[in-house]
C-alpha cells in the first residue's frame, strides 16, 4: 500500500500545496473538484479515504537510464526475460505504479521486446486486491484498475471474502497482507502465470530491519525479505505439475523517493493512503522515525549492514542445502532419515545446523513456522548427542534412533496423537486429467537460470556467521560498516520500539491454544471419503479408494464389507491396527485378507514404530480395518486404495535468493 502524505498536482488546477520532506524538489498538488475529471465516476465515489494524486511535469533530476539499468539487472538476476508471462501486485500507490512503469518499459523496449494485443502488453497482468474492509474500497479498486489499464496493462480485481469475519484491529495489517498474497497468487495459479512481481524497495527493508532488531531476530531474520522466492498453492484442484510461482522483488535497490520520480517520469498518477501515517501500527511508527532521522549517510550505512546480513543468509542457505543433499533420505512413507555420521553435527555452526533442522522438521510436519528458543536449543543438543539413544518430540515431529543404526541415524516422522486434522485442512478433490491444460517449461527454465545466477554470485567470506542478535550492530561497527552516529541512531530506534513491544505470557498461551485447536480436531471428529475421490490431509498425504473389477466370495452373497460401504472413514494407524494384522496373518483360512496381511506385516516391520502412527488407514462404519494402502493391505480384492506422500512445500522450502 502507498505510504506518505498527499502531494501537489497541477495541470493548471487551483489547489493547495503539501510538501513531502524527502522529495522537496518534486511537487504535486490536487483539487478535489477536478481530481476524477478523466474518469466517469459517480459523485458518491468522492468520499474516498485514500487520496489520488496527479502529476505535474517530469523533473530534470530523473535519471531514466539508471532506473532502467537497475531494473533490468534485477530481472536478469531472477532469470526473467520479456517474453515470460508475469503478474504485478498493484495497490495504486507510488511503489506499485513505479513497478508498472518499469515493467511495461522492460517488456516493450529492446530487441526482445514483446508486442501488444488489443492495446495491452502481451504476457503482463496486474492484480488489484479489494480487501473489502472499507465501504469505498470497491470503487477505489476500480479506479486503480482503470488507471493501470490506461497504461496498456491488463488488470484484474481480486475481491476478498472474509469467511471467518473481519480481522481484529491488532492483526489487521498482517491479516490483510496474508489475504493479499493469497488472492494474487490464486490469480497467478488460475491463469498459469509463473512469476509475480512485488514493489518492495530499500525503505521497506530498512523498516523491517529495525522491526526485527527490536524483536530480537538473529542474522537470518535481519536479512529481511528475499529478492526471489517460491510460494506454493494451497489449492490442489489446480494443476499438480505447477504448484508454485516465483515471487520477485526487483525494486530492492531503489528507495522511496525513487518511486515518486519513476511515477513522474512515466507520467503516472498514484494513491496516497493517509491511514499509513497512523502510529497505531508498528511499521508506521518505524517508518516515521526513520523518515525523521534519515540522511544519505544513514541510508547507505544501514543498507551496508543489511547487505552483509543477506550475504550471511545466502551462505547459510547454501550450507543447509548441501547438508540436506548429503545427509537426508526421504521415504515414500512420509518420514526422513538423517545420517549423523555424514552430518557430523558437532562441526557444524549453530546458525547452519539450526537452519538445517528447521528445514527438515518443517518439511515433515508441513508446518511452516519458525523454530526458536528452548525448542531449538533442545534440538541442537539432541542431534549432537552421538550415538543417539533417546527420542524427542518437537515442532510437530517425533525424532528417534533408526532401528539397526546403533544411534548413527535418526528417524524424523510426523508426530500424531491419533487425532484427525480439522476440516479446514481437508480438501475433497477430483482430478480430471482430460481438463488439464498443457504446461510450459518456462517456469523450470526461470528457476534454473535464477539458481545459476545465485550460485555464481554467492560468497564464502561472510562476517556475521557467529554474530548473535544483540551483537550484530557492534560487529558492524567493528567492521566500519557503521559510523558512531549511525550506530547510536539505530540503537535508539531499536530501544524505542523494544520498549513498546510488550509480550503477555498469558495472552500468548491463549493464542497458542486457539491456534492448536484450528489445526488439530478432537478425536471425536471423523473424516469420511467417498469412492473415487481424493482426500488431502495436513498438506502432506493424498489418499484415494475405489471399487475394483474383482469380486470376492462374500460379494456374491451381498455380505462384502467393501461392496456395501458407501463411504470409508480415514484415520491414522494405531497400535491395535498392526495387532489386528498380526491376528489375520495367523488365520488358518487361505483367503485374500490372510495373504495380504502377511505381505503388509513384512513391509510394516521395515517402518519404525514412531513412523507407523502417521500412516493412513481406511475403516468401515463398524470400525473394521479394510485397508492400509501404503503397505499394500486390503481386506478383500474388491478394494483398490492408494496413499501418496505429497508435501505441499518441498524440502528446503523451494528456491529463494537473498542477493
Amino acid at each position: 500500500m502507498a505510504r506518505g502524505v498527499a502531494l501537489r498536482c497541477c495541470n493548471g488546477r487551483k489547489s493547495s500545496t503539501l510538501l513531502y520532506s524527502s522529495i522537496a524538489k518534486v511537487s504535486l498538488s490536487f483539487s478535489p473538484k477536478t481530481l476524477f475529471a478523466s474518469f466517469p465516476i459517480q459523485p458518491r465515489r468522492q468520499s474516498f479515504s485514500r487520496l489520488f494524486c496527479n502529476l505535474s511535469s517530469v523533473p530534470n533530476t530523473v535519471d531514466e537510464k539508471k532506473y532502467k539499468e537497475v531494473f533490468n539487472r534485477r530481472m536478469a538476476m531472477a532469470g526473467l526475460k520479456p517474453h515470460h508471462r508475469i503478474a504485478l501486485g498493484v495497490s495504486g500507490g507510488p511503489d506499485s505504479m513505479a513497478l508498472c512503469v518499469l515493467t511495461a518499459k522492460w517488456k516493450t523496449e529492446g530487441l526482445s521486446g514483446v508486442s501488444k494485443t488489443d492495446g495491452f502488453i502481451d504476457g503482463l497482468v496486474a492484480v488489484v486486491v479489494d480487501h473489502g474492509l472499507r465501504q469505498e474500497s470497491r470503487d477505489e479498486a476500480e479506479l486503480v484498475c482503470s488507471r493501470v489499464s490506461d497504461m496498456g496493462i491488463r488488470c484484474e480485481i481480486a475481491r476478498c471474502d472474509w469467511v471467518n469475519g473481519r480481522p481484529k484491529q491488532g492483526h489487521l495489517q498482517e491479516a490483510a497482507r496474508d489475504m493479499r498474497y493469497q488472492m494474487i497468487s490464486n490469480v497467478c495459479f488460475r491463469q498459469q502465470i509463473g512469476v509475480l512481481l512485488i514493489a518492495h524497495h530499500a525503505d521497506d527493508q530498512a523498516e523491517l530491519f529495525i522491526l526485527r532488531l527490536s524483536r530480537g531476530s538473529g542474522v537470518l531474520g535481519l536479512a529481511g525479505t528475499s529478492f526471489a522466492s517460491e510460494i506454493f498453492s494451497q489449492d490442489l484442484e489446480l494443476d499438480m505439475k505447477n504448484r508454485s510461482i516465483l515471487l520477485v522483488r526487483p525494486l530492492l535497490d531503489l528507495w522511496k523517493e525513487d518511486m515518486y520520480k519513476i511515477c513522474q517520469w512515466g507520467r503516472q498518477d498514484w494513491v496516497e493512503d493517509p491511514t499509513n501515517l497512523s502510529q497505531l501500527y508498528v511499521r508506521n511508527r518505524i517508518r516515521t522515525s526513520i523518515g525523521n532521522l534519515q540522511s544519505d549517510t544513514f541510508k547507505s550505512e544501514l543498507q551496508a549492514v543489511i547487505s552483509e546480513c543477506r550475504r550471511t543468509r545466502s551462505f547459510v542457505d547454501k550450507v543447509c542445502t548441501d547438508l540436506i543433499n548429503q545427509t537426508v533420505s526421504v521415504t515414500d512413507k512420509g518420514y526422513a532419515v538423517l545420517d549423523l555420521e555424514r552430518l557430523n553435527p558437532t562441526e557444524v555452526k549453530d546458525i547452519c545446523l539450526s537452519k538445517y533442522l528447521t528445514a527438515v522438521l518443517q518439511f515433515i510436519s508441513q508446518r511452516q513456522r519458525p523454530i526458536r528458543g528452548n525448542t531449538l536449543k533442545l534440538l541442537l543438543n539432541y542431534i549432537r548427542a552421538i550415538p543417539c539413544r533417546t527420542s524427542l518430540t518437537a515442532a510437530g515431529c517425533y525424532l528417534s534412533p533408526a532401528p539397526g543404526s546403533k544411534g548413527t541415524k535418526v528417524i524424523v516422522s510426523c508426530f500424531l496423537d491419533s487425532s484427525l486434522p480439522s476440516k479446514t485442512e481437508i480438501l475433497n478433490i477430483c482430478f480430471n486429467e482430460a481438463q488439464k491444460r498443457p504446461t510450459s517449461d518456462d517456469f523450470g527454465q526461470i528457476i534454473s537460470a535464477a539458481k545459476t545466477f545465485s550460485d555464481q554470485n554467492r560468497v564464502s567470506d561472510v562476517q556475521f556467521l557467529d554474530a548473535a542478535s544483540e551483537s550484530v550492530l557492534s560487529k558492524a561497527r567493528e567492521l566500519n560498516l557503521l559510523s558512531e552516529s549511525t550506530y547510536t541512531t539505530i540503537g535508539l530506534l531499536q530501544r524505542d520500539e523494544t520498549n513498546r513491544f510488550i509480550t503477555k505470557k498469558e495472552d500468548k498461551t491463549v493464542d497458542e491454544s486457539e491456534d492448536h485447536g484450528t489445526n488439530i480436531a478432537s478425536s471425536s471428529n471423523k473424516v469420511h471419503l467417498l469412492p473415487g475421490r481424493d482426500l488431502y490431509l495436513m498438506n502432506r498425504l493424498l489418499i484415494r479408494w475405489d471399487l475394483s473389477s474383482h469380486q470376492c466370495d462374500e460379494a456374491r452373497c451381498g455380505k462384502c464389507p467393501v461392496r456395501t460401504a458407501t463411504t470409508m472413514e480415514v484415520r491414522h494407524m494405531v497400535e491395535s491396527d498392526w495387532l489386528y494384522l498380526a491376528e489375520l496373518s495367523r488365520s488358518l483360512n487361505r483367503n485374500h485378507s490372510t495373504s495380504s496381511s502377511h505381505k503388509a506385516l513384512r513391509s510394516l516391520k521395515s517402518i519404525p514404530a514412531a513412523a507407523r502412527r502417521s500412516l493412513l488407514v481406511l475403516v468401515n462404519h463398524c470400525g473394521l480395518l479394510l485397508s492400509v494402502p501404503v503397505i499394500g493391505f486390503s481386506y478383500c480384492p474388491c478394494l483398490k486404495a492408494s496413499t501418496v506422500f505429497l508435501p505441499r512445500v518441498p524440502l528446503g522450502g523451494g528456491f529463494s535468493s537473498f542477493l
